[in-house]
């Protein structure tokens, strides 16, 4: 007999939330983790379709304790003593080697994309080594097992499945009637059962990045002299990106008064800066663009470099018999646009919704095709980065190509906040053959090294667009006009009253 329903491999917010699930439906869980909290880790940038499928989580399966950590201003309310970060959005600059960054009158070297229209119902940048630790709590609060500095050494399926290995230079061994690994890219069950990896999307670039946590960060508006009272936020109160020939930096403070940033990078750039050097290398991106080193003058990294010599990653066996793996396991993209959080997400739901119709018992396959989806998803969010890193050196094709990335999330989000998940089941409309074909070809025309048309976008993306996007008079400022969503009604199959009575009672 097994001793736990469920075994999940990884504490990071993805495992320990899905311990939080399972515990609720009533399965006994094991929670093994490699290392201890609190820890540093990345992957830090929220989105409203992350906070929506948080908040969803949280009231299906009857977790008030996390409902506030779905917005900045119940967050802030309730869990003071947590670090996090406000984003209002997205914002880009765009640079070239040697200059600095001069602002355009007509915006065409920038671009701001809110997500919302103020603080109280803002995203959130999660600092991990909080968030985390948070979750694990919650997760044993509710009767979870943990037990950390594991080291796996042996997985094997069956009935029930079994997994040895060492603690504190004593033997340990764990059965479980089904296992879950949570351990990210080129995790515990990938090199324990030495998983074949595959490309995520066909040509997708190799890419590498270097990160850490810095302070004494200054606020970019003040290095470029940004004071105006008509942008839709304050460019640095957002997930901010600085874009470039072959790759790109993110920024992303912390009320804490710690800043995450790193480099992410094609594989040319990456040698030619040689970033497995670490900080020295870190040096070196700064010298190659003026505005960013000024960015980032007198700063102190207070972790060491992180050189990551591949980001991309695929497993190309999402589940077996007695096992499966989280998306965040499944495979990794890019920090770009925050895709992991959602389909990590996403993946959540299905398995919980599969835990719950089989009574903790995950059939191999899986009736919810969470391989199918699973796969399509990361792949389809490889496309989208693969075409983005192509555009780079083109930001008004780069500006357009976001377009599809922007109008499928605020949809996506919409339509599930007004009960109609069928309309965006998939991440980046994936049930939506008509927004796949357009996604498609302007994606393809980017890896082909063609510009983006942005009055095609807008055309293509019409029966999708409720945020008011590809609207040239903007010059690339996009704020949150709820009147955008009233009469983009019919696009979600609901009449204009119906949307400004959901819009009151949310209360914005």
């Amino acid at each position: 007999m097994a001793d736990f329903d469920l075994a999940i491999l990884g504490s990071g917010f993805s495992g320990s939330l899905l311990a939080i699930v399972a515990r609720r439906l009533g399965l006994s869980v094991l929670l093994l983790e490699r290392g201890m909290h609190p820890r540093f880790a990345i992957g830090e940038s929220t989105s409203p379709l992350t906070n929506l499928l948080l908040e969803e989580l949280a009231r299906e399966y009857d977790l008030p304790r996390l409902l506030p950590l779905c917005a900045y201003g119940p967050w802030k309310r309730a869990y003071p003593e947590l670090g996090v970060g406000l984003k209002r959005g997205f914002t880009f600059y765009h640079h070239e080697a040697g200059r600095p960054f001069l602002p355009d009158p007509e915006r065409r070297n920038e671009l701001m994309v809110a997500a919302s229209p103020y603080d109280e119902v803002a995203d959130t940048h999660w600092y991990r080594a909080d968030f985390d630790h948070f979750l694990v709590q919650e997760a044993q609060a509710l009767g979870a097992e943990y037990v950390d500095q594991v080291k796996l050494e042996r997985f094997q399926s069956g009935e029930p499945c079994t997994l040895e290995g060492t603690r504190g230079g004593r033997a340990v061994r764990y059965r479980a009637r089904f296992v879950v690994d949570a351990t990210g890219p080129r995790g515990a069950l990938s090199k324990l059962l030495n998983l074949p990896e595959a490309p995520p999307a066909p040509n997708y670039p190799g890419t590498q990045a270097l990160f850490s946590h810095f302070t004494g960060v200054r606020l970019f508006a003040d290095v470029i002299g940004a004071r105006d009272a008509l942008s839709p936020y304050p460019p640095d109160a957002a997930a901010l990106h600085h874009a470039f020939r072959g790759g790109w930096i993110w920024v992303l403070r912390f009320e804490n008064g710690i800043t995450s940033a790193g480099v992410a990078a094609e594989d040319w750039l990456a040698e030619e800066l040689h970033l497995s050097e670490g900080a020295p290398a870190w040096e070196r991106v700064l010298e190659r663009f003026p505005s960013v080193r000024e960015h980032f003058a007198g700063t102190e990294a207070v972790v060491p470099f992180i050189h990551a010599p591949r980001l991309s990653y695929r497993c190309q066996v999402p589940q077996g018999p007695g096992f499966a793996l989280l998306p965040s396991a499944l495979g990794f993209v890019d920090p770009l646009f925050s895709t992991g959080f959602p389909l990590t997400l996403l993946g959540i739901h299905r398995l919980g919704r599969a835990l719950q119709t089989h009574g903790g018992i995950l059939p191999y396959p899986d009736p919810e095709q969470y391989e199918d989806r699973s796969n399509y998803e990361l792949r389809a969010a490889a496309s989208l980065v693969n075409g983005c890193y192509s555009a780079f050196s083109d930001f008004r094709s780069f500006t357009a190509l976001s377009m599809l990335y922007f109008a499928a999330a605020s949809y996506s989000e919409m339509a599930r906040r007004l009960g109609r998940r069928d309309l965006a089941s998939q991440f980046l409309l994936g049930n939506r053959e008509r927004f796949g074909s357009a996604f498609a070809q302007h994606v393809g025309l980017a890896l082909a090294g063609q510009r983006v048309d942005e009055d095609a976008v807008r055309r293509d993306l019409e029966p999708f667009n409720i945020a008011g996007l590809c609207d040239p008079e903007k010059r690339n400022w996009y704020g949150v006009d709820l009147q955008d969503v009233v009469r983009g009604a019919a696009k979600l199959e609901q009449t204009p009253d119906a949307v400004r009575a959901f819009i009151a009672r949310m209360g914005w």
